[in-house]
């Protein structure tokens, strides 16, 4: 049996291999070369760090300067090395997240950990917005796990929870989003301490690289065109939808008013009765939502909420439902929002072109909250109470 297991791993380890290297999407590390070009171009070569443009494209370095600061030894590594550390640390937060909420579900069903775990990992490999954060050398998978580390913390009153939650916001803005779950939940120590820590990683920031700081929050934060195009299809955010369908701002803020809306009724009722697993994933789906460009590979923040479905209905044993969630799984990865990257005229491509929009408000709609059996080891059982 052992042996078959290990066949099984290491021939869907060489189908995914050969599907990652050949798909058209493979990206090649783009964004990570922005990222070292763009801390190269200011730390070794003296230049402002946002008026780097990478390989004369229109791309350049777009987040705060804090993380700039995080990302820095990029400066002196060379490009191997800096896509072999680009891989390792998206592996390792994969391997981090499947750890907090698979590993517990297939122990409560009495499955081989090892095995589960390895398919589960290379699945996620094939999931597109997880492919696209590991070939563009994206910082999302790290990001995710920085914010539901907090979750941990917060679950079993620890004094630091919060900090990941800040330092995640310090160096990309959306997930500031969860300080707003935090303070309607009245989790209000760790609100104060995910503000403090955001506040003092950009004060840090500001004190080393002021002219840097200057440039960014009074100019370069509010220029929407270095991001790219918002109708472009790759932004599935409500946003993008409004653009592709050149419906009117008021259309657009209407809908994030609406997603609000039922976010907060949702989560509301956590300020008496935590359910902080399921909250953490519906604000993850939140901000990408509202965002004005959430890219594809910025939906990695729907893992929790398919986690978090998958072993509900594992735990219900429900045949329809584990259907649904792997043809989700399979529309998410399987790109389909690209037939329409020239354009999305007609009903057909307003469907298609937004499909991951109309998956993400679905999965908000449905995540489970207070499942009879915890989802994963950030929810502590009685035992593992403080």
């Amino acid at each position: 049996m052992t042996r078959r297991r290990v066949l099984i791993v290491v021939v869907a380890a060489i189908a995914v291999g050969v599907f990652l290297i050949t798909v058209p999407t493979f990206r090649e590390f783009f964004d990570l070369g922005v990222y070292r070009g763009a801390v190269r171009s200011w730390l070794l070569d003296g230049h402002e760090l946002y008026d780097f443009l990478y390989q004369d494209t229109e791309y350049g370095f777009t987040y705060p300067p804090f993380a700039a600061l995080v990302l820095s030894p990029l400066a002196l590594t060379n490009w191997p090395v800096a896509v072999a550390l680009s891989i390792v640390v998206n592996a390792a937060a994969v391997v981090l997240l499947l750890r907090w909420f698979l590993v517990p579900v297939v122990r409560r069903h009495g499955g081989p950990v090892w095995f589960v775990g390895a398919l589960a990992f290379l699945a996620v490999l094939v999931f597109e917005p997880a492919r696209d954060t590991f070939s563009f050398g994206q910082v999302n998978l790290a990001l995710l796990v920085l914010v539901f580390a907090d979750l941990r913390g917060l679950t079993t009153g620890r004094r630091w929870a919060g900090v990941g939650i800040g330092l995640a916001a310090a160096i990309k803005l959306t997930p500031a989003v969860f300080i707003g779950y935090l303070i309607v939940t009245r989790q209000y120590r760790a609100a104060a301490t995910a503000t403090a820590t955001a506040a003092g990683a950009t004060l840090l920031a500001a004190l080393i690289a002021p002219s840097t700081s200057a440039q960014f929050w009074t100019a370069t934060l509010w220029d929407t065109d270095r991001v790219g195009r918002l109708e472009y299809v790759s932004n599935q955010s409500l946003r993008g939808v409004a653009a592709r369908l050149e419906l009117p701002s008021a259309w657009w803020l209407a809908a994030v008013a609406l997603v609000l809306a039922c976010w907060f009724l949702r989560v509301r009722l956590l300020r008496t009765s935590p359910d902080h697993a399921a909250g953490f994933a519906v604000t993850g789906i939140v901000a990408c939502l509202i965002s004005p460009v959430t890219w594809v590979h910025h939906l990695v923040w729907l893992l929790p909420a398919l986690f978090l479905l998958t072993g509900a209905a594992l735990h219900t044993r429900s045949r329809p439902r584990l259907a649904a969630l792997a043809a989700v799984y399979v529309i998410l990865s399987s790109s389909v929002v690209w037939l329409w990257w020239s354009g999305s005229d007609g009903p057909l491509a307003a469907i298609g072109s937004n499909t991951y929009v109309w998956i993400s408000i679905a999965l908000l709609l449905t995540v489970p909250f207070h499942t009879p059996v915890p989802a994963s080891p950030l929810v502590p059982s009685s035992s593992d109470a403080p």
